[in-house]
């Protein structure tokens, strides 16, 4: 405890900066491998300073980016999918248009074909043994050049 009528000697420090020009300061010597909780540096004044050692911040591994972003690429697929699909349309119009013109051809060829059979049936003379032919038009009967109805 102390009296209140005694003074308590102080005593006081003034701190001393270290000037830039003075050569490092040695370190401790520590083991290889093993890292320790506190170290002491000895300045070159003699005076011993122990801290904690601090590592210098690593910055993170940054991620590596492709040579070529994924845009790109999406929008390249994106090309050569829309070019297939206007290829495969440009053969699905093709042949489109070829069917239809088969299509066209074949309904000429039945109409000439069909026109051709009516046309036999119509005009075939009958053989009735009487003079000129004999023509069933709609039940109208062409004797010759004469009508009979």
């Amino acid at each position: 405890m102390v009296h209140p009528e005694r003074p308590m000697a102080v005593e006081v420090h003034h701190p001393q900066p270290v000037t830039v020009h003075s050569p490092a300061a040695p370190l401790v010597p520590v083991q290889p491998g093993a890292v320790p909780a506190v170290t002491s540096v000895v300045l070159p004044d003699g005076r011993v300073v122990t801290g904690y050692a601090i590592e210098p911040a690593k910055p993170e591994p940054v991620a590596v980016k492709p040579p070529v972003s994924r845009a790109a690429v999406n929008v390249a697929l994106g090309g050569v999918g829309f070019l297939a699909v206007c290829g495969g349309l440009l053969l699905l119009t093709t042949f489109i248009t070829a069917l239809t013109a088969l299509i066209t051809q074949l309904i000429t060829l039945a109409a000439v074909c069909f026109g051709g059979f009516v046309a036999v049936q119509i005009f075939k003379p009958t053989g009735d043994g009487k003079s000129g032919n004999t023509f069933h038009i709609r039940k109208a009967i062409f004797k010759g050049n004469h009508f009979n109805g």
